[in-house]
């Protein structure tokens, strides 16, 4: 099962990249997928490498890639259909020891249905042995809603529903339960080279409210030439109830360096 939940996330990033090749790309001024609520018609990519400092399960500095993949396209009733897919590493090593490594997939796919109302489906996936996952995978779906967008500032909400899956690295028994998400997005685009990014997501166990997994994430990005971009982001973790032995609260500090492509 575990390598089969494996094969099924690198075969969703091997298909979207071939699809991206295939297609023509057009010139779109999105700067990546944490800076855009709506992705314009056309494609983009983007990858980015920097470092990372970490604390909770691990306290390490970490090398980090990251590859963007957003395309645009008209959906349902002439509406926009936005495909969005991040994949990112985070590894560091020490006296050819690794003591940190974590690998996550995301896609999530948005179709527009009534003006600023639509729907969502996403795949959400995360190894890492030091936070006791050799597989934690999220499949959901829900609603959402543009609260506001001026076309510079963007509030989004959005609710749904998930089934979980995770499977431990130890011998702690796997889990398989449905989930109540919510997720909260602010899009503040100051001028044509900065923008500011803050997101908070929500996951509660329907079977028990106490169980509960919290993240928040802040980030500024600008541009620094054409095509390359520097983005600086903070990320904080909250696991209510930790795979047993491991600690609750896990941060990341990221700095990176982006190509668009």
């Amino acid at each position: 099962m575990k390598t089969t939940l494996s094969s099924i996330m690198m075969l969703i990033i091997l298909s979207l990249h071939v699809s991206a090749e295939e297609i023509e790309l057009s010139e779109i001024s999105i700067p990546g997928s944490t800076d855009v609520s709506k992705v314009k018609m056309g494609m983009q990519q983007s990858i980015h490498f920097g470092f990372a400092n970490t604390t909770g399960n691990t306290d390490t500095l970490n090398l980090n890639g990251k590859y963007n993949l957003l395309y645009g396209i008209t959906g349902y009733q002439g509406q926009q259909l936005n495909i969005i897919l991040d994949a990112s590493a985070f590894v560091t090593e020490t006296d050819s020891i690794r003591d940190n490594e974590e690998y996550v997939v995301n896609v999530h796919v948005e179709q527009f249905v009534f003006k600023t109302w639509l729907v969502y489906t996403e795949i959400n996936w995360l190894r890492n042995e030091f936070r006791n996952f050799d597989n934690k995978l999220m499949l959901g779906a829900g609603v959402g809603k543009e609260i506001f967008n001026d076309g510079k500032q963007i509030l989004k909400l959005k609710v749904g529903v998930a089934h979980n899956i995770e499977e431990y690295s130890n011998d702690q028994e796997d889990r398989h339960f449905t989930s109540f998400t919510q997720y909260l997005e602010y899009h503040n685009k100051f001028n044509e080279v900065s923008s500011l990014y803050v997101k908070f997501g929500a996951s509660e166990n329907i079977s028990d409210f106490h169980d509960y997994d919290l993240i928040a994430t802040a980030g500024f990005k600008f541009a620094i030439a054409k095509d390359l971009s520097l983005s600086i982001e903070e990320e904080i973790r909250y696991d209510s109830i930790p795979p047993v032995g491991f600690k609750d609260t896990d941060t990341k500090s990221i700095i990176r360096i982006g190509y668009n492509f």
